[in-house]
């Protein structure tokens, strides 16, 4: 018994110590989390591209990652290639009449009540904080490059070396229990890999009915600015702040009233992203709940930020096919019938 009670305040310790380990790499199992949950999500892209058979030869792996990569480098090449033109045309004549927008937009905040009450002194002040700030965020940008290629250096060994990782994990348990975990694991990946089909379709609808709502307004760049909004739709919170920020001062040079209907339009366009397509489409594809998208949206966020919210989504379609198997669909009971033998 005092064997017994020793072995349970050992592994009480060592579960402690694990915890606190993780606690102090968090950042570290959650760029490993990341980059194994982009793994899988596409994976349906890159077992397409091996299903391609040229004269009985067929793509490994590998090679099926390096030309999804290079397919999607393609598309962007090929939107600068049509974009860039008219854009650069649209650069010059801008930059011509930048003096006069520069004089007719400082014109108009100076009619503004409040302008004339700021203090010099205080607007300095904010102007030396704000210098500072943005050092801090260049800073913050390096910080960002370097984690975002150590994100794509483990997605890569995710996707060639995976199924090993897979199977070494699996190892880990025991033999009684393999076949049901690998059986709600797999379940649990083809469910998660479908969420990047609802987020390229909200991508779709965002970018197409801003296309739509910025040349009824007449805003330059149009397709340009709404391609950007439909990419930058992926990154929760920051990526609709700066397609929103950047459309409505371009704008802003041609008239209030065009940046009041980009503000407008975005605005209203969020409130039924987030009430009603997200819920929706993340129900249809990944089949979780509306109500628990919006849960887990909000829990993302809390834990982790940005990159909580961008995976919330698929970690809740992951957590629900575990618990749908562990927990609502406990394992049967094998209940022995008792034997009987026949009367000779």
């Amino acid at each position: 018994m005092v064997h017994h009670y020793r072995s349970d305040i050992l592994f009480a310790f060592g579960v402690a110590i694990a915890l606190s380990l993780a606690w102090y790499v968090r950042n570290v199992l959650l760029l490993v989390y990341v980059s194994a949950l982009f793994a899988v999500v596409l994976g349906p892209g890159i077992e397409g591209i091996q299903r391609v058979r040229i004269c009985n030869w067929s793509p490994g792996r590998g090679l099926a990652a390096v030309l999804l990569l290079v397919g999607v480098l393609s598309l962007f090449v090929l939107f600068l290639v049509v974009a860039l033109p008219p854009i650069f045309a649209d650069i010059q004549s801008f930059a011509r009449d930048l003096p006069g927008k520069v004089q007719r937009l400082q014109a108009r905040v100076d009619n503004w009540p409040m302008v004339s009450e700021l203090d010099p002194a205080i607007l300095k002040e904010h102007a030396a904080e704000a210098v500072g700030g943005v050092f801090g965020f260049f800073r913050g940008i390096a910080g960002g490059v370097l984690r975002f290629f150590s994100f794509l250096i483990l997605m890569a060994y995710f996707i060639i070396d995976g199924n090993r990782a897979f199977r070494w994990g699996l190892s880990l348990f025991s033999p009684r229990h393999r076949p049901r975990l690998e059986s709600t694991l797999l379940r649990a990946e083809r469910r998660v890999s479908k969420w990047l089909l609802g987020q390229l379709l909200l991508m779709l609808i965002l970018g197409t009915s801003s296309a739509v709502v910025f040349g009824l307004l007449g805003v330059k760049y149009s397709y340009a600015l709404a391609v950007f909004a439909g990419i930058a739709n992926i990154v929760p919170i920051i990526g609709p702040i700066a397609s929103v920020t950047l459309a409505a001062v371009i704008a802003a040079f041609d008239s209030w009233s065009k940046a009041a209907g980009v503000l407008i339009f975005y605005l209203v366009y969020q409130q039924i992203e987030n009430a009603v397509l997200t819920p929706k489409i993340m129900r249809s594809t990944v089949d979780v709940p509306a109500l628990a998208v919006i849960i887990a949206l909000a829990i993302g966020g809390g834990l982790a930020g940005i990159i909580g919210a961008l995976v919330a989504v698929p970690t809740a379609a992951l957590i629900s096919v575990i618990l749908d198997e562990y927990v609502v669909h406990r394992e049967p009971e094998v209940i022995h019938e008792p034997e009987v033998h026949p009367h000779v």
